[in-house]
């Protein structure tokens, strides 16, 4: 507390030297200067000002479509400040200005009259698309966020509605001591003006505040908004359908795991019994293609840098799990999430470029430093023009989901210093690797002719079936996931959504296995690629939900709102189509050298 008044007192100081300011500026000073403090710890003495930012507003069903919020002509303060927001609330289309109410702490207000404005014409058709789109708009006080809408159209859906601008607004603040513990707004249904014609209209904006004492927990604040979309009954419908699914799931992979098990087993004591008694008989099944199976794939820059990056995505992936069980990303804790996601796919570049190097060495292949951009950009290349493409039509709708060309220069420095060296270290290191592809059987100089196949042993269909068990694991809470990121929902069961994630990982693997038994078992040795694309089909099957859920489930409508909502979808089932097909071919490869290594072939 010492070191924070002399602080004060030198601020204050320097403020009079270097402004020459009256009394009233330094009392102004010194009061912004406690402010800064208090919030720190969200501690406030009685008429202290507790902060108050005006976020953004939009309409409600396009949550990515987001502006200003003075961008509509509402009073603006007389100094207006911008907060310095962190690369996570930036990405999340934060732009946060501090609001003209004055909400100082345990001071009722009954009517305050914000300001008297003259709307032009101009300003009265602003307004009236608002309202037309259902325009919300978003405040933050104490770090605490508050929702309203802009006003109403009565009577609802009729083509003679008039429009009203809800005119006042009224806050309800309960406070702990000296904390503040909760905030509710309301606009006032009576309290509005009509700005249905094409005329000016003089409007006055107001607003009230009433404080009430509570006795809860301040570390216990942000519980409301965990709560805050899912009532208990759907909660409870949200578990037993989650529950229901993974059984169903689970046991039909145990159902077709038995029956494999049985099948190899049967091919076993028949391959055995073929060494001891029919040495010059003819082989037949998977054991014939015995100098095939492990002929190294095509393209094999391309495939290593698909399991380099996929695997780096399933790094990425069980990280931010790992942040989210320990209770990093709590509720409206603002842009957290994209902090994450921007630093930890940084941190974890080492491992594509080591996975992708050590792949492309065991595969005999040459050209590593191609290999290692192809790597770097497998990912980050369709993301980063989605991204330029997007990020132009937000700047065209003069929207706060654009990032700002500061922003677009951090994170270019983020990928230039962090992860193009971690990237090329890691591949460095994977390189030099001593490990070999000790394949347990021998490879033929010339590849065997793969039999004709029927049209459901080709690789459209065998995908197919390869990513309908795993989606169907994963279905039900797709709906979740998606109305919290497109919509107002919040999500904080995490601890759900890793087990069901762990369930996908787990039937992607044995689904990719068992066609990858089948496949050979009709003697067709290429299988590598045939695992990746079996084994990322689901990253097919979830974007073809989005076009479902888009048009079926959701209100979301207008060029911006449907390019963000389909441009990064199709980004985010690229990455599952990487990571899912990368743990397909692990999964298949470790299957492959078990059943080639548990018997004999000349």
């Amino acid at each position: 507390m010492a070191r924070q008044g002399v602080g004060l007192l030198l601020l204050v100081a320097l403020g009079c030297i270097l402004a020459e300011a009256d009394a009233r500026s330094i009392e102004f000073l010194s009061v912004r200067v406690r402010t800064l403090l208090s919030a720190s710890d969200h501690k406030y003495r009685d008429h202290e000002k507790p902060p108050l930012f005006a976020n953004k507003v939009g309409p409600f069903h396009n949550p990515t479509e987001t502006y200003k919020y003075y961008d509509l002509p509402f009073c603006p303060p007389v100094v207006l400040n911008e907060k310095v927001e962190d690369l996570g609330e930036v990405l999340n289309g934060d732009r946060m200005v501090t609001a003209a109410y004055d909400l100082s702490f345990k001071v009722d207000k009954e009517k305050e009259t914000l300001c008297v404005q003259k709307l032009s014409v101009k300003d009265v058709r602003k307004f009236r698309d608002a309202v037309k789109n259902d325009y919300y708009f978003q405040m933050y006080y104490d770090d605490l966020p508050i929702w309203g809408f802009i006003g109403k159209i009565d009577p609802p859906d009729e083509k003679d509605a008039r429009y009203y601008l809800f005119t006042h607004v009224h806050f309800d603040i309960q406070y702990n001591k000296d904390r503040v513990i909760e905030i509710n707004v309301a606009t006032d249904p009576l309290r509005t003006v009509d700005i249905t014609e094409d005329a000016e209209v003089e409007v006055e904006f107001s607003y009230s505040a009433k404080w009430q004492e509570v006795d809860k927990a301040f570390e216990k604040r942000m519980d409301k908004y965990s709560r805050y979309s899912f009532l208990p009954q759907h909660l409870e419908i949200h578990w037993f359908s989650i529950i229901n699914s993974c059984v169903t799931v689970l046991l039909l992979t145990g159902f077709l795991a038995t029956i494999l098990m049985r099948v190899l087993k049967n091919d076993f004591i028949k391959y055995s019994r073929d060494e001891e008694t029919l040495e010059d008989q003819e082989e037949t099944g998977w054991k014939y293609v015995h100098g095939d199976v492990f002929r190294f794939p095509k393209n094999k820059t391309l495939f290593a840098a698909v399991i380099g990056s996929g695997s780096q995505l399933l790094a990425l992936t069980l990280c931010i799990f790992g942040l989210a069980l320990v209770g990093v990303f709590y509720p409206y804790n603002r842009g957290a999430l994209f902090t994450a996601l921007v630093v930890l796919y940084a941190l974890t570049s080492g491992v594509a470029g080591y996975v992708s190097a050590s792949y492309y060495k065991q595969l005999e292949g040459t050209a590593w430093v191609r290999n290692i951009i192809l790597t770097g950009c497998l990912f980050c290349g369709p993301l980063f023009l989605t991204f330029c493409f997007l990020n132009s039509v937000a700047w065209g709708s003069n929207s706060t989901a654009a990032l700002p060309a500061g922003t677009i220069v951090i994170i270019l420095l983020i990928w230039m210093l962090v992860t193009a060296p971690l990237l090329i270290i890691g591949g460095i290191a994977g390189k030099n690797n001593k490990a070999e592809f000790n394949a347990p059987v021998r490879t033929t100089k010339y590849p065997r002719e793969i039999p004709p196949l029927p049209w459901y042993r080709s690789t459209v269909p065998q995908m197919a079936m390869a990513g309908f068990l795993p989606f169907s694991a994963i279905y039900i809470e797709l709906y979740y996931i998606f109305a919290s990121v497109w919509g107002h929902k919040v999500y904080t069961i995490y601890s759900i959504l890793f087990i069901v994630f762990i369930i996908l990982i787990i039937v992607t693997a044995f689904i990719t296995i068992a066609l990858t038994y089948f496949q050979l078992a009709v003697e067709d040795h290429e299988w590598w690629w045939r695992s990746v694309l079996c084994g990322g089909s689901t990253g097919l099957f979830i974007f073809g939900y989005c076009f479902y859920y888009y048009y079926a489930r959701s209100d979301m409508s207008g060029f911006m709102q449907t390019s963000f909502f389909f441009g990064y979808m199709a980004c985010v089932c690229y990455g599952f189509f990487l990571m899912l097909g990368t743990v397909g071919f692990r999964a298949s490869l470790t299957f492959v050298r078990h059943i080639y290594r548990s018997i004999k072939c000349e």
